[in-house]
C-alpha cells in the first residue's frame, strides 16, 4: 500500500467518523494543553489506534485522541498528543497526521508545544511565537520517494511559518492583554534534555527555544502549502543557565501554571486568524 493509499484510508475512516463537520483548521495540542479540545462543542472523538495507520501518543501528557468539533465558531480538529521522533517512530511517521489532515481538505495548522527557553532575558512561563526555526538533525519526514500528490519534492522554507497568520495571533494577544514574545525555535532529538554546551550552541545560532517536536510538522505541512502557526510554552530555562537539573516534571508543572492564559490565547487566535 502506498503513503497516499494508506492517508486517503485514515482521512476516508475520521470522515465516516465525524459525520457533517468539515474542519477548517488543525491543532496540534502540546504537554498540558490537550485540555482545551474537551471544550468543544459537538464533538466527535477518536481514539488514535482506531484510526487505520495512526501511531499512538507514549509521552505522559497526551492523551491520544482526535476531536473534531466548534470552537470560537468555527469546526477544528485537534490533536491531543501527538508523535515525537524519541518515540521510536520514524520523522515520516510523526508528520502522518498532518498529511491525512491536508488530505481532509484542511489548509490551516497550529502547531503548540513545551520548549526550554535558550532566551536569557525571558523567564518560564513566557508564551513565544515561532518567527522561525533551526534544524540540524540530518533527517527529513520527507525523505524517501515524494508522492506528487502532497507536493513537490524541493520546496521553499523562507514563508514556512506563515507571517499573515502570526499577525492574527499578534492581535490576538493584544487583544488577550497577553504579553508574548517572538522568536526562533530549534529542533533536538530528544527524549535527553540538551546540555550545557548545545544550549550555548543553540544561542549562538540564532535560537530562542529548544524542542523535540514541531518542525518536522512544519516541514510536511510547508510543503503541502498550509499555513503554520506556532506557539511555544517555555517551560523551563535551558540547561547550565540556572544551576538546577531539568526534568519532565516541571515542564508539566509550567504548563499547567499557565495553562489558563495559553487557552484563553489559543481561543482568541481560534476567532481572529481567517
Amino acid at each position: 500500500m502506498t503513503l497516499i493509499e494508506k492517508l486517503d484510508e485514515s482521512a476516508a475512516y475520521i470522515r465516516s467518523r465525524i459525520g457533517s463537520r468539515k474542519p477548517e483548521l488543525a491543532i496540534v495540542l502540546g504537554s498540558g494543553l490537550g485540555d482545551l479540545a474537551d471544550s468543544l462543542e459537538d464533538a466527535a472523538v477518536i481514539d488514535y489506534h482506531d484510526i487505520p495507520h495512526f501511531p499512538v501518543s507514549t509521552v505522559p501528557g497526551h492523551k491520544g485522541r482526535l476531536v473534531t468539533g466548534m470552537l470560537e465558531g468555527r469546526c477544528i480538529t485537534c490533536m491531543q498528543g501527538r508523535f515525537h521522533y524519541y518515540e521510536g517512530w520514524s520523522m515520516q511517521e510523526c508528520v502522518y497526521p498532518v498529511q491525512t489532515f491536508r488530505r481532509l481538505g484542511i489548509e490551516k495548522l497550529f502547531l503548540t508545544n513545551a520548549a526550554g527557553c535558550v532566551n536569557t532575558d525571558w523567564k518560564p512561563g513566557d508564551l513565544m511565537i515561532i518567527t522561525d526555526h533551526i534544524k540540524l538533525m540530518g533527517d527529513s519526514p520527507l525523505r524517501g520517494a515524494n508522492p506528487d500528490e502532497l507536493g513537490p519534492r524541493f520546496f521553499d522554507m523562507s514563508s514556512a511559518w506563515d507571517p499573515e497568520a502570526r499577525e492574527a495571533a499578534l492581535k490576538a494577544a493584544g487583544e488577550c492583554g497577553i504579553e508574548v514574545r517572538q522568536g526562533v525555535y530549534m529542533l533536538f532529538g530528544g527524549p535527553q534534555f540538551e546540555t550545557p554546551a548545545e544550549i550555548r550552541m543553540a544561542r549562538i545560532l540564532g535560537a530562542d527555544a529548544v524542542g523535540m517536536s514541531t518542525v518536522p510538522e512544519a516541514i510536511a505541512a510547508s510543503q503541502m502549502g498550509m499555513k503554520t502557526l506556532g506557539i511555544s510554552c517555555l517551560t523551563n530555562m535551558g540547561a547550565g543557565i540556572l544551576k538546577q537539573k531539568l526534568n519532565h516534571e516541571e515542564v508539566l508543572e509550567t504548563g499547567e501554571r499557565v495553562k489558563a492564559t495559553f487557552t484563553s490565547l489559543v481561543r482568541k487566535i481560534i476567532a481572529e486568524w481567517k
